[in-house]
């Protein structure tokens, strides 16, 4: 695969991850557990940025130049999820989530995961085009 392919691949996947992860799990934001334990940034407003985000990844795929600060951006907005999730992580219980909601639990537990590999790929690509000019 070359290059340019495994970056539109990264972005396609980084969207697919977003907007079906937020879908299924919050069951096409019914689940009112994923709400209740995170009220702020969780919400079904939250949520539904979560899905922006997601599609602001699928139209990146088809960018064919200049994306280095593009994905520097998406660097820092996956840092701040992975911290939040790290922060909230501190403070719960994943138990207490899987005895309220299994879709929850699941949720909850690779979130944060999620977006480190993300975080992480969009890092490469940031300098990867830094190395090209």
């Amino acid at each position: 695969m070359t290059k340019n392919k495994l970056i539109k691949f990264g972005f396609i996947m980084a969207a697919g991850m977003n907007i079906g992860g937020v879908l299924l799990f919050s069951r096409f934001f019914t689940n009112p557990v994923i709400n209740e334990l995170d009220p702020v940034v969780m919400s079904n407003f939250g949520l539904l940025m979560i899905v922006i985000w997601g599609l602001a990844y699928l139209a990146s795929a088809f960018i064919t130049s200049n994306i280095k600060w593009l994905a520097g951006a998406f660097v820092i907005e996956k840092l701040v999820y992975v911290v939040t999730w790290l922060l909230w992580l501190a403070n719960n219980k994943l138990s207490n989530v899987y005895d309220k909601d299994l879709f929850a639990g699941i949720f909850y537990s690779i979130y944060g995961i999620n977006d480190f590999v993300f975080m992480m790929f969009f890092a490469w690509v940031f300098l990867l085009n830094n190395k090209n000019g």
